[in-house]
């Protein structure tokens, strides 16, 4: 195998950007020239329309060994457990809550780890998420990944990942996000061995940074902290299978070389990652506690103007010194949709039950919010000293359209069935005054 890779990354979030692993490979002054330099083939990747305004616009000019039309045909694959079925069972208003994958008895890469818990929507409609988790023990080995449907948001919760891209490597740990984009084929090894974690699949418009409104200019998730990676290239040969996700099943196909052959790229169609630790989270210091919308990453807008297809919000470290107040998230029930995932430490409105790697689910205007507990424990609080939250992190999937889990969501022997009882201590303190 011939492999050359430049080191470190590109800072800035959806930047023109330009990057060879070989010097000269990309053309002055135009794209796709009648020859390309060192024998490459040009190659248009788009991730949105031609016609898309440009401060919308999504592409990347690949210069690369080989046209990634070159492959044999597809054929379908069986994969029963990762999959876009989201009407196999009704709805439910119920709270719902799962306990961690167990890692994989057998040897299991990314591709056989990913489990599908929940959804809505789908790529024949361009709107809509499905929700993953993954548990695998073994790297990918012989074969490679794209995902037509969607482009995939990757939440490790346990163990590294090495993720070769086409367009260059990824290194990722837990407390760092990845995204890949839709139809971008990868490989992903897994340098400790096993890793667990959360993937959601993104059907509709592309990730992008909030507005601030008047927050002003800085704050939250900052452009320059998310890294797209540089150049990289394979020149192998061998017996290989490409697996394609399209409409909701996998496909396989026989390719004789490494797919990840790019040796130069530009444009702002490509992977990145965000370090969850950078986020510069913001708060009330007065009184009361503000929405949920604070801490969002990246969206998902929707047809609807501040209506996410979905919304990636997180709950780090942080200080809570609002005064006169219910201090943790108050009990609540949202037009919207909400999916949690725990990566690490306590989530601070659960007192137990809510583990790393566990996930929960409160639907469209199913009432929630802390345990009895933490209710307790935080009514009667000194608030004159803050409350200082570290050694945690939990992440929100928050959607406009009900999160309908799968069959075998609702089948898991992981899915905890006395969740509803956290509440039931609930005391009744209500004491009208005497007449």
């Amino acid at each position: 195998m011939s492999a050359m890779q430049s080191s470190g990354y590109q800072s800035g979030f959806a930047n023109e950007f330009a990057t060879e692993a070989i010097e000269g490979t990309l053309p002055a002054g135009q794209n796709s020239p009648q020859r390309v330099a060192h024998g490459l083939y040009a190659e248009q990747l788009s991730g949105t329309a031609f016609t898309a305004p440009r401060h919308a616009n999504r592409r990347s000019w690949l210069y690369r060994i080989r046209p990634a039309a070159v492959h044999e045909p597809f054929e379908a694959l069986a994969h029963e457990r990762f999959h876009n079925r989201f009407d196999e069972a009704p709805a439910t208003p119920n709270q719902l809550r799962w306990d961690p994958l167990p890692m994989p008895q057998q040897p299991a890469d990314f591709v056989d780890g990913l489990v599908t818990l929940a959804g809505n929507g789908g790529p024949a409609e361009q709107a809509g998420i499905g929700i993953h988790l993954y548990a695998a023990n073994r790297s990918m080995q012989g074969r490679f990944f794209y995902d037509a449907d969607g482009e995939l948001l990757i939440v490790p919760q346990q163990g590294r990942l090495r993720i070769a891209t086409e367009l260059g490597v990824i290194e990722l740990e837990p407390q760092e996000i990845a995204v890949i984009p839709r139809g971008l084929r990868f490989r992903v090894e897994l340098p400790d061995g096993e890793a667990r974690g959360y993937v959601c699949e993104n059907f509709g418009a592309l990730l992008r940074l909030p507005e601030l409104g008047p927050i002003g200019s800085n704050c939250l998730a900052n452009a320059r902290d998310f890294l797209t990676p540089c150049a990289a290239y394979e020149d192998v040969e061998g017996d290989f299978r490409l697996v394609a996700k399209f409409q909701g099943t996998l496909w396989e196909a026989k390719i004789d070389h490494s797919p990840l052959d790019v040796v130069g790229w530009h444009g702002n169609y490509a992977p990145y990652k965000y370090d969850l630790r950078r986020f510069n989270t913001i708060g009330s210091i007065s009184y009361d506690h503000p929405d949920p919308s604070i801490f969002t990453v990246l969206t998902s807008p929707s047809d609807t103007p501040g209506t996410a297809n979905v919304d990636l919000a997180i709950f780090p470290p942080r200080w809570l010194v609002a005064q006169h107040t219910f201090r943790p998230p108050w009990f609540h029930r949202n037009v919207a949709s909400e999916f949690m995932g725990l990566i690490a430490g306590v989530y601070d409105a659960k007192a137990e039950g809510f583990m790393p790697g566990g996930a929960s689910l409160h639907n469209c205007m199913s009432g929630h919010g802390p345990d009895a507990a933490t209710f307790e424990k935080a009514s009667a609080a000194d608030l004159s000293r803050p409350d200082v939250i570290s050694g945690t992190m939990a992440f929100m999937f928050e959607t406009r359209r009900v999160i309908r889990p799968t069959r075998q969501a609702l089948a898991s022997p992981r899915l905890q069935q006395n969740y509803y009882q956290c509440w039931q201590g609930v005391a009744r303190h209500f004491a009208p005054p005497k007449a």
